[in-house]
């Protein structure tokens, strides 16, 4: 296993350092938080139509870039240092995961073909409404009606449920608990019976919407994988996410780390920048070595999580490397942020500066597919059985 970037992968990352450093500044993400959607169309377009970020990882036959997870984590990495305010997270992480993953290979070719195209926004649903992210956040139900499949239950925290236009629902089979009878459904959002609510959050940068299904039926031809077996696809697929969301938060450490710098080295008091104080430096160092310790982190489960997607022989660490990344990155991350706040002082508090926005993400993020704490504990079962 190779852990240095290659040519490529370098400069897939700085080339998205420079476009979101340019198109995602504070005006921007400012503009876009304050509305519904949660971002801004145009800008969407561009990125799938000038970039083609949407395809990055997904297989070449359906029209993606057929590029690996390291390259998805780069990217995400640097959307979390800019607080990208765009769908990528829940199309491509989330929902795109779940197709490559559980999806057949006809259902992969239409939903992966209009995602690589640009024509799609897509979301992942599962968790009722529970503090925990294994099966039992699992609540809504389906039932056999004849050839039909009907399905009834809510959904909370869907990323971008309310502006998708493909939801991927998972239910379980009535009667049924734990990970038994779990099927995951592709789901049209105007599908009868399906209502969606946008709901506003702490973390304006990241919308989030509750479905209700009510009656929905739905055909054979939505049931992903074999009716009844879908919590394992589902949680390598959260698995894959968590991933994907940490290496957001390492961004979101480094984009701290870097503001405090620069404030600290400007601000002056009894004659001198606060940056020359030795308690200011050893403050910085720590921030530093956290994001470090953390981007170590993240890169290994990257690294791990494309075995799993190729069948390797680390597939079966997948688990316990996105526990390990995420458990740390969460940390680190509000930890940072607190930093930050403290030494900008006064005015960190304030809507002018942009430590809020990291602030309110480390947190939003910190609990978004299981905090620190909930991380450890499924390591320390893991290792007792």
């Amino acid at each position: 296993m190779e852990f240095a970037f290659t040519q490529e992968q370098e400069m897939i990352r700085e080339t998205a350092a420079a476009f979101l450093a340019e198109v995602s500044d504070s005006a921007a993400v400012r503009r876009a938080m304050t509305s519904e959607p949660g971002y801004e169309p145009a800008l969407w377009e561009r990125i799938c139509g000038e970039m083609y970020w949407q395809a990055i990882h997904v297989p070449e036959k359906y029209g993606g870039m057929g590029l690996g997870y390291v390259e998805l984590v780069a990217m995400m990495e640097q959307m979390g240092r800019y607080l990208l305010c765009s769908p990528f997270f829940s199309t491509v992480c989330l929902a795109g995961n779940a197709l490559r993953v559980a999806g057949s290979k006809e259902q992969q070719a239409q939903w992966l073909g209009q995602l690589c195209e640009g024509r799609l926004t897509a979301a992942l649903a599962f968790n009722g409404g529970s503090s925990r992210w294994d099966s039992g956040a699992i609540t809504a139900t389906w039932r056999r009606k004849g050839d039909s499949y009907v399905l009834n239950g809510g959904y909370r925290y869907v990323i971008d449920g309310h502006t998708a236009g493909l939801l991927i629902v998972a239910a379980r089979e009535e009667g049924s608990s734990g990970e038994e009878g779990v099927t995951l459904f592709l789901l049209p959002a105007e599908t009868t019976g399906v209502t969606r609510q946008w709901l506003p959050t702490m973390d304006q940068a990241r919308k989030q919407a509750a479905v209700q299904l009510d009656d929905v039926s739905l055909g054979a031809e939505a049931v992903m994988g074999e009716s009844g077996q879908g919590w394992k696809p589902l949680a390598k697929v959260i698995d894959l996410a968590t991933i994907a969301l940490a290496a957001e938060q390492v961004g979101g450490c480094q984009q701290l780390l870097d503001m405090t710098v620069a404030y600290t080295s400007e601000r002056v008091q009894f004659n001198r920048t606060i940056a020359s104080y030795q308690a200011v430096k050893h403050k910085a160092a720590d921030m530093m070595l956290q994001t470090e310790v953390a981007r170590s982190a993240i890169y290994y489960a990257a690294c791990v999580a494309q075995e799993a997607l190729e069948g390797g022989p680390l597939a079966g660490e997948l688990s316990e490397a996105a526990s390990v990344a995420k458990s740390y990155c969460s940390d680190a991350y509000f930890a940072i942020a607190g930093d930050a706040l403290q030494l900008f002082g006064g005015v960190g508090f304030t809507w002018e500066y942009d430590v809020h926005l990291y602030l309110k993400r480390a947190k939003s993020s910190e609990h978004l597919l299981g905090n620190g704490a909930y991380h450890r504990e499924r390591l320390a079962c893991a290792l007792l059985d």
